[in-house]
């Protein structure tokens, strides 16, 4: 079978077993179909590569490039060529560090022993959670038997999958039947993502790989990721950057009289997408489509969404209430309410600016926004490692008046019962700040901060940033702007 998991000119590979793991010393001298012999002592690198011996504490760290492999995969990616089409500046070969990988899959392994002892395969299904993974989004699996290597099964686009990732391990499949003649075949319990995997391939999946249960792990993943490792702060920084400057300078410029809330959402796009954003917004939530932003003027920012968001939008119409009317258009005095997501490598940012248009806001609209300003700082300031999330909520909730309570975090019966969330690979991610989220934080989570509160008659004031958490209370990515930005 064609891997991608070939050992060539003195690379090393990576085993992303964890320690306690790792083979029994009485298989000494027996090479495996993965190409990993076991030594006596620990694990060695074998078909021709340079050797590398760890001992029972440590995992086996190598480099797995697959240099021959790779090479044809550029060729059919490329036409011949030995870079994408779009040249060597935006080359579409920008990879997660095989230390990174490394990293979260032991994390990952970790946390699925705490909590889920006994677990014996998980399959990942999600393409945002394979990423996070293996490095690539592709039509495939990632099999990870509790007892073995990790394995990704790529039905498209294995060529793909082999010039994007350093994982160690990528194997292309036709089908499911393909995977599960390589996989154990003993198995009481299979874990799952629950929230994202459908029944009907649920049931083909298990056509293959018979188990008397199915359990969920989304839980433990989805804590995995909500610490960031240097390498990802240092995209979410990026984001961050590209978010600011975009909301706080670029926004102010766009705006003018007469222009449709439509036109300022594809201008948006436009230009957010030459500064960096990567042209998609991610969430984790089912069936949530974002073209880039909640984007509404004057009232249009109270008007009721499915989303779970403390601002509204008209949108486009019934089926797409997205971007912005096309009809509703500027003028003199108009708030202007954008909360919007920039994406960069996978990674977002959710930040929320509001502009007045012209003219002098109310007295109670302008009240409202610096109030707002002042419980984002606030709550920043309680960002630090240890810190419980719905002791925040509740502490700032328990701050507030019965007055100013009224409308705040929406408006009328439609109110959002959170004051912040994790973002990361996805929009919406834990930690929330709501009731019910009990677990510490952690240094290195990031959080976007979002009070917001409806003005009758004017629209949804308020402001949103992106912090990560450290000793010192959360630090912002995306800025410090209090808002309301007077334009015109």
């Amino acid at each position: 079978m064609k891997k991608c998991n070939k050992m060539s000119g003195g690379a090393e590979r990576i085993s992303t077993l964890p320690p306690d793991r790792e083979p029994s010393p009485a298989r000494s001298g027996h090479q495996s179909e993965t190409g990993i012999k076991h030594a006596p002592h620990g694990l060695r690198a074998g078909d021709g590569s340079r050797s590398v011996i760890i001992g029972r504490s440590q995992f086996l760290v190598a480099v797995s490039n697959c240099a021959a492999l790779r090479a044809e995969s550029r060729v059919a990616l490329y036409g011949g060529s030995s870079q994408p089409h779009n040249g060597p500046v935006y080359r579409m070969t920008t990879k997660v560090p095989l230390s990174e990988l490394s990293d979260r899959m032991t994390r990952f392994r970790a946390r699925m022993d705490a909590e889920n002892a006994g677990w014996q395969l998980a399959a990942i299904f999600s393409r945002v959670n394979q990423y996070y993974l293996t490095g690539t989004m592709q039509d495939g699996m990632l099999l990870m038997p509790r007892d073995g290597a990790p394995t990704f099964w790529v039905r498209r686009s294995f060529e793909r999958a082999c010039a994007e990732s350093l994982f160690p391990d990528i194997r292309p499949m036709k089908s499911f039947r393909d995977a599960a003649q390589a996989a154990p075949t003993t198995r009481e319990v299979i874990h799952v993502e629950a929230e994202v995997v459908p029944l009907a391939l649920l049931d083909r999946f298990r056509k293959h790989f018979p188990c008397k249960s199915v359990a969920a792990l989304d839980r433990q993943l989805a804590r995995v990721r909500a610490v960031k490792s240097a390498y990802e702060l240092a995209i979410l920084e990026r984001a961050g950057r590209i978010h600011q400057r975009v909301m706080e300078e670029d926004v102010p410029a766009m705006l003018r009289e007469g222009m449709s809330e439509a036109e300022l959402g594809y201008e948006l796009f436009s230009v957010m997408v030459r500064r960096g954003h990567q042209g998609v917004v991610r969430f984790a939530m089912s069936g949530t489509d974002l073209g880039l932003a909640l984007l509404a003027f004057g009232e249009n920012s109270l008007y009721p969404t499915s989303m779970d968001t403390p601002g509204g939008c008209v949108g486009l119409g019934p089926a797409a209430p997205v971007l912005g009317s096309r009809s509703r258009t500027l003028r003199k005095g108009d708030l202007v309410f954008l909360d919007s997501g920039c994406g960069v490598e996978g990674y977002h940012t959710d930040k929320t600016m509001t502009y007045l248009f012209g003219g002098t806001p109310p007295e109670e609209a302008a009240a409202h926004q610096r109030r707002c300003a002042d419980v984002e700082r606030r709550l920043a300031a309680m960002l630090k490692p240890g810190a419980i999330p719905s002791q925040i909520y509740e502490t700032i909730m328990a701050s507030l008046e019965p007055e100013f309570l009224k409308n705040f975090m929406g408006f009328g019966s439609r109110r959002v019962s959170f004051l912040g969330h994790g973002v990361g690979l996805h929009v919406d991610e834990p930690p929330v700040i709501a009731k019910g989220f009990d677990e510490p934080l952690v240094e290195g989570m990031v959080l976007a901060l979002e009070p917001k509160k409806g003005v009758p008659g004017f629209g949804m004031v308020g402001t949103e940033n992106t912090f990560v958490v450290t000793p010192a209370g959360g630090r912002s990515l995306t800025g410090d702007s209090p808002g309301m930005v007077t334009v015109g």
